[in-house]
C-alpha cells in the first residue's frame, strides 16, 4: 500500500509571548494537519526569562532563532518571525502554519497567510486580543490545551474544568445553535455533526478544546437541548430539541 503524502507544516513560536510547556500538546494538535517539519522559536535567548527554552528546543527538535534586542522598545523578534513566515509562504512548500503567540501584532501576518488559502492554527492565552483569534483558522487557548493534555496522561492531576467534562458558555451555545440552523437537515430535523462543525468554524476560530472537550461529539453529548444519533457507527447527527 502506498504511503499517504503528508502535508508540510511549519510551527513558528514567539518565545517572548508563550510558554515552553505548551510545545508537546501543540505538536499533538498540529499533527491533525500533517507533519511538522519546520519548528522554529524566536527570541533573545540570552535573557534570563527565556532560559527554560534551552532543554525544550533540544527535546522537540526546535531550531532557536536568536534575535538580539536591536533597540529598546522595538521588537526585532516579531520582524524576524514575520519575514521567515512570508519567505516560507513564497517558497510554496508549506501547507499550514502553527503560530504560538498571544501578541495581536501578528494579526496582519495571519491574514496574509489565510489569503493564500493557508491553514493557520493560533495558540495563545485566553487574554489574546480578539483580532488575532478571529483571523486564525482555529485559535486554541494554550493553557486549556495544556490542562487537557495533562488530564489525559496517567498520574497527572485533572483540572476542575477537565473533571467536569468541559463548560459551555452563552457565546458558544449561540454559535453552535446558529451553525445548526444553517446546516442542511433531514425530514426528522437531524443535521450532520461534521457540517455543523464546519459552519461554526467558518463563523469563528471556534475549537472545542478551548472548552475542555476532546471532540465536537463530546460537546453535543452534554447538551440537553440537542439529541445526538450515530448511524453506521461513524456518522454523527444532531437535532435541536428546544
Amino acid at each position: 500500500m502506498p504511503e499517504t503524502e503528508l502535508n508540510n507544516i511549519a510551527l513558528l513560536i514567539d518565545a517572548d509571548n508563550t510558554t515552553p510547556e505548551g510545545i508537546d500538546p501543540v505538536l499533538t494538535v498540529m499533527a491533525e494537519l500533517g507533519q511538522v517539519n519546520i519548528r522554529r522559536a524566536y527570541g533573545n535567548f540570552a535573557k534570563d526569562n527565556l532560559s527554560r527554552w534551552d532543554k525544550i528546543t533540544n527535546k522537540f527538535g526546535i531550531r532557536p532563532q536568536q534575535q538580539f534586542d536591536v533597540s529598546k522598545g522595538k521588537n526585532a523578534t516579531d520582524m524576524a518571525m514575520v519575514i521567515d513566515a512570508i519567505d516560507l509562504l513564497y517558497q510554496g512548500k508549506v501547507d499550514g502554519f502553527g503560530i504560538m503567540t498571544s501578541d495581536s501584532d501578528f494579526t496582519p501576518l495571519v491574514t496574509r497567510l489565510r489569503q493564500d488559502g493557508i491553514v493557520v492554527y493560533g495558540f495563545g492565552e485566553a487574554k489574546t486580543p480578539q483580532a488575532f483569534k478571529s483571523v486564525c483558522t482555529r485559535f486554541i487557548d494554550i493553557k486549556q490545551l495544556i490542562a487537557n493534555y495533562a488530564a489525559d496522561r496517567p498520574g497527572q492531576r485533572k483540572s476542575a474544568k477537565a473533571e467536569s467534562g468541559g463548560a459551555v458558555d452563552e457565546d458558544l451555545m449561540e454559535l453552535i445553535t446558529a451553525a445548526y440552523s444553517e446546516a442542511k437537515r433531514d425530514e426528522k430535523g437531524y443535521a450532520k455533526l461534521q457540517q455543523v462543525g464546519q459552519i461554526a468554524g467558518n463563523r469563528s476560530s471556534f475549537d472545542v478544546r478551548n472548552y475542555g472537550f476532546k471532540s465536537l461529539s463530546d460537546l453535543f453529548d452534554t447538551l440537553d437541548n440537542f439529541a445526538v444519533e450515530r448511524h453506521n457507527g461513524n456518522q454523527v447527527y444532531v437535532k435541536r430539541l428546544r
